[in-house]
């Protein structure tokens, strides 16, 4: 039996925190001041007999106690969110989902499967698509945040106790623009390579371990120029305007290298590449809608895997 002294307002301030790593960066989401979340916490902990986070210098931390509670609290919020989500899509007929989606898929996966769905979908159907790393997207899944998520994620620590289903793999390229010094060149030595600017994901990406092995590899220092981002809007334009090589999903390029705007360098960054997938919180309840969703995703990686070999 739920503890009558812990009310909703403690589970959300709880789940801010835990999100923001911050007592006042939470506050500030919720339009609250700091002493009165301060004061919401210790309530919670004093109802559950526990400390639930560390002080540290860089902020907050989640104890054991803490993680617990997060595993548990996130989706049954958003179970209470579904309910009342539910009454409201009853009334208008209604269906979102939430997906988080990582640069592997968006440039064909992820939107030919949302525009197949809709097609197919009964009624007013819509899709909150949020994007960003592997480790953000993850947590948000897990706190209940998002119904799925999906790409290039089994490197990624905390993928932990989620569901992880494999749909194809995907490779990381070396791309450069038409023209570039090194376009066409095989077999390519390594150490050409680190005379031009590169476009490479974030550190503390999953991606971006990828990188680094390579350089490993080929025993290679990072070049002096390097511009870190998971935009691949930003990417693509960039490494067509410069002499930039381009670190790049396979599905992101293919089009540019067929058309001629872009080529692959012929020297691999990785042979087989990585699992893409989706990724679910096994202890929340699939919607009809997303069991619906999963399975154009399904349909379209058996596609891609036919036309793919």
């Amino acid at each position: 039996m739920l503890n009558a002294r812990i009310k909703l307002r403690h589970l959300q301030a709880f789940l801010e925190v835990a999100r923001q790593r911050s007592f006042a960066r939470a506050a500030e989401r919720l339009a609250i001041t700091q002493p009165g979340i301060s004061k919401t916490i210790r309530e919670l902990e004093e109802a559950l007999g526990a400390t639930l986070f560390d002080r540290t210098p860089r902020g907050v931390a989640l104890t054991q106690a803490g993680l617990t509670l997060l595993r548990h609290a996130g989706p049954a919020i958003r179970a209470l969110e579904e309910g009342i989500g539910a009454v409201g899509e009853g009334r208008t007929g209604a269906t979102w989902l939430r997906v988080g989606a990582l640069s592997t898929v968006e440039s064909r996966l992820l939107p030919e499967a949302i525009r197949r769905w809709q097609q197919t979908a009964e009624g007013e159907s819509g899709v909150n698509v949020v994007t960003g790393p592997s480790a953000f997207l993850l947590s948000r899944l897990r706190r209940g945040e998002l119904d799925l998520v999906v790409g290039r994620m089994t490197e990624a620590r905390e993928i932990l106790d989620l569901a992880f289903e494999h749909l194809y793999y995907e490779r990381l390229v070396l791309v450069v623009r038409a023209g570039h010094p090194l376009a066409g060149i095989a077999p390519l030595e390594a150490s050409r390579l680190v005379a031009f600017p590169w476009v490479l994901p974030p550190p503390q990406t999953t991606l971006r371990q990828q990188v680094d092995s390579f350089f490993v590899r080929h025993s290679l220092a990072l070049p002096g120029q390097l511009l870190e981002t998971l935009s691949l809007a930003l990417s693509h334009r960039y490494t067509r305007d410069s002499d930039a090589i381009w670190v790049a999903p396979e599905e992101a390029t293919r089009e540019a290298v067929a058309d001629g705007w872009l080529c692959e360098l012929a020297l691999p960054l990785e042979l087989q590449g990585g699992s893409v997938g989706l990724c679910t919180n096994s202890t929340l309840k699939p919607s009809l809608a997303l069991e619906a969703f999963c399975e154009m995703l399904r349909a379209l990686a058996a596609e891609t895997v036919a036309g793919n070999p």
